[in-house]
């Protein structure tokens, strides 16, 4: 295993089991700065929903949420065998309605929704019936603002839904977000800049404006103390 930097913090980096794909998680340290757990168990995510997660400071969490899915046969058929992920999550959006998708948090979200940053998975299926899992992070209504950058970024998460519950965990620092998909399969981190009077006005939500119900099977979340940090001043006299 080693150590990454990132823009929280460091990342631990390790081969999983298979030899082929590259784990990235928080290094456990990060969980030291954790307090006021909120939970969250099998809640049923009707079409349209949106759910606050009250009780954290949402612009500085730690949220681990995992999502089951039932009836996947029902999947949109695309096939992404050469798609682009990131097209596809500026072309669908947290706004496009699907079947499976789009579900997930929105961060650093003002509390009318006129701000929010979507971090959610869509389900897709090919003709062949294997599924694939798109996780997004949609910067598109992240702020107000006309001069900022609201580039989309998305990536194929190597899971398969029909066995495996989709799980996401989103560490949220202010204008920093970074989001773990699968345990770490995928990574995205993005710079967000709403245009709060303040950091206490964003709120965070779980939401899914797919066609087909999701199940919310747990969810965590923390606020998040400031990391700090000691410096040692003594000086040892020559002697």
């Amino acid at each position: 295993m080693i150590l990454k930097k990132d823009g929280l913090g460091f990342r631990a980096l390790w081969i999983d089991r298979s030899g082929k794909q590259l784990i990235q998680w928080p290094v456990e340290e990060i969980e030291t700065l954790r307090e006021n757990e909120v939970k969250l168990k099998n809640k049923k995510l009707k079409s349209g929903s949106v759910v606050e997660i009250e009780g954290v400071t949402a612009s500085q969490a730690d949220v681990t949420i995992s999502f089951k899915l039932e009836d996947l046969k029902e999947a949109e058929v695309v096939d992404t065998s050469s798609a682009d992920p990131q097209a596809l999550c500026t072309g669908k959006g947290a706004s496009s309605k699907g079947v499976f998708g789009p579900f997930g948090v929105l961060a650093m979200a003002s509390k009318d929704l006129k701000e929010q940053t979507a971090i959610f998975f869509r389900v897709f299926q090919n003709q062949k019936g294997r599924y694939s899992v798109l996780m997004c992070s949609d910067l598109s209504r992240s702020t107000i603002g006309s001069t900022i950058d609201k580039t989309s970024f998305g990536a194929f998460v190597d899971i398969d839904p029909r066995y495996d519950e989709i799980s996401l965990r989103n560490l949220i620092d202010h204008s920093i977000i970074e989001s773990f998909g699968a345990g770490g399969k995928t990574c995205i981190t993005s710079r967000v800049y709403p245009q709060f009077l303040n950091y206490e006005d964003a709120h965070l939500f779980a939401f899914n404006n797919g066609t087909q119900s999701v199940k919310i099977s747990q969810m965590s979340a923390w606020s998040m103390k400031n990391a700090e940090f000691t410096i040692d001043q003594t000086v040892k006299s020559a002697t």
